[in-house]
């Protein structure tokens, strides 16, 4: 009878765990939409540089990035419940600070208490559902997680654009009730099912060494497309980088408590799916990044409009992602994952077609073939990894996937500004970015054009480096040796 009880309380509790974790999905991905799109307005209200504007989205995942692995740490040491609750309540209070910001600067602040609150969420999400769910189930767990960040990715552009239209600190406020919500919910229905780690401390020299390695590394790819790469700020960015990064690696092969726990890597199911996690962040992230200035800019459209326009992508992902799961939970997910990576490429390849005047109808369907692949990639990648992690790491394996996911993500924005950016006119810069380029002749969009192009064939080309590490790792395992396995235990 208890086994029964037990059971049967298991079945019902994975479900709650899914729509507390679907909940903190939903929140990152309609904020990271409505401030996308709110970006030009943010530009012309707030009077911000062109530098402070990308940096408002770079500090969040810069933040969230570097401390994604120390919170999935904490949470391994002091339990998911509460670091996923505490996600949610950082969360809400700097979004609520972020609509009183006066300037740039004040912004990018409030963005990196945000960061905080968002480490604690993206470093808990997968390890609660793997706590919860059993392994021939974790990829349909997993694509409902991807589907629901599909459909904050629907809303939030359009939700964007009609916020903006009533003010532009009404994109931050929000998120207040939202995460509030996540913060009740989360304190009702989440429980600890996994014992905590008894090896204690935290790597502070680890963090340090890569928080600084990687701000280096991005600030100089951000700021040397604007103003040159023999500045000083630029190459002692490069530097910082080159020495502090490398640097890391070894603090965390030879420390006591490391940050990234290097021994997950020895499975080699994890670190080929990890390589590829970076791998398509470092592919695909710019891209809403640059359609939002794309259409705003060149295709002189309305915040709003802009909004709708990148709908196609979220919804090639809301459909693909669920059935991805289910895929790759009964036949495996190496083929799928890679399968989802030559679908990404080849939809940036047909994006260089595009021109400053073309038809909508080309960037909806290649933004839709975009979000197909993204979808038949994520969910199955993620529960391959997941599920080859003993419970009590699963925090610092979701941390891990969660940090170079993100440096690929933070990597790409700031390499695709640099590239769509170098020697493009200043005020056509300007215009392009604050969403006013309507007056712009053809010629005078044409190098901004030629630039998007560039950027996008290099993304092709790293998509399709995606695929083949996807190819080379072993296969997942099936749910029949699953079975056997925790039979065996």
């Amino acid at each position: 009878m208890n086994f029964l009880r037990t059971r049967r309380h298991s079945e019902q509790y994975k479900w709650w765990v899914l729509t507390c974790t679907s909940l903190g999905m939903l929140l990152a991905t309609v904020n990271s939409g409505t401030l996308i799109i709110a970006l030009p307005d943010l530009e012309r209200s707030l009077h911000t540089t062109l530098l402070q504007l990308v940096w408002v989205i770079l500090v969040y995942m810069i933040v969230s990035t570097v401390l994604v692995l120390t919170a999935g740490r904490l949470s391994d040491l002091f339990g998911r419940k509460n670091a996923y609750v505490l996600g949610f309540l950082l969360f809400s209070l700097a979004s609520l600070g972020a609509g009183f910001s006066g300037s740039g600067t004040q912004l990018i602040l409030w963005r990196v208490l945000q960061g905080v609150g968002g480490a604690f969420l993206f470093a808990n999400a997968a390890a609660l559902v793997t706590d919860a769910f059993p392994k021939e189930e974790l990829g349909l767990a997993m694509g409902t997680n991807t589907m629901v960040a599909a459909i904050g990715l629907v809303i939030g552009p359009v939700l964007g654009g009609g916020l903006v239209a009533i003010a532009w600190p009404w994109v931050f406020w929000f998120n207040v009730p939202l995460g509030l919500l996540g913060c009740v919910w989360g304190s009702l229905v989440l429980h600890e099912m996994a014992r905590r780690d008894e090896q204690r401390g935290l790597d502070l020299l680890g963090t340090s060494a890569y928080v600084v390695g990687l701000t280096g590394l991005v600030l100089a790819l951000s700021k040397g497309g604007l103003s040159g790469w023999s500045g000083s700020l630029v190459l002692g960015g490069f530097a910082a980088a080159v020495v502090l990064l490398p640097l890391f690696v070894l603090i965390e092969r030879r420390g006591r408590s490391p940050m990234l726990d290097l021994t997950l890597f020895e499975n080699k199911l994890f670190s080929a799916a990890s390589a590829a996690a970076f791998i398509n962040g470092l592919a695909r992230f710019a891209l809403m990044f640059l359609f939002v200035f794309y259409f705003q800019g060149p295709q002189g459209q309305s915040p709003i409009m802009a909004g709708v326009e990148l709908a196609p992508m979220a919804i090639g992902m809301l459909f693909s992602s669920p059935i991805s799961g289910v895929i790759a939970d009964r036949h495996g997910s190496r083929g799928l994952a890679a399968a989802g990576m030559l679908v990404t490429a080849a939809s940036l390849a047909a994006m260089t077609t595009l021109q400053a005047h073309s038809a909508y109808w080309q960037s909806g369907v290649w933004l839709g073939l975009l979000g197909i692949g993204s979808g038949m990639f994520n969910s199955p990648n993620t529960a391959a990894m997941m599920g080859v992690v003993p419970v009590h790491r699963r925090g610092i394996a979701a941390g891990s996937r969660v940090m170079l996911q993100n440096t690929g993500a933070v990597i790409s924005i700031a390499f695709v500004m640099a590239v769509v950016t170098a020697a493009v006119p200043k005020n056509v810069l300007f215009k392009i970015f604050s969403g006013v380029a309507s007056g712009l002749s053809a010629r005078q969009l044409d190098p901004f054009i030629a630039n998007m192009h560039m950027a996008l064939w290099v993304l092709c080309v790293v998509s399709l480096v995606g695929a083949v590490v996807s190819m080379l790792r072993p296969a997942h395992v099936a749910q029949v040796e699953w079975r056997g396995l925790e039979e065996a235990a």
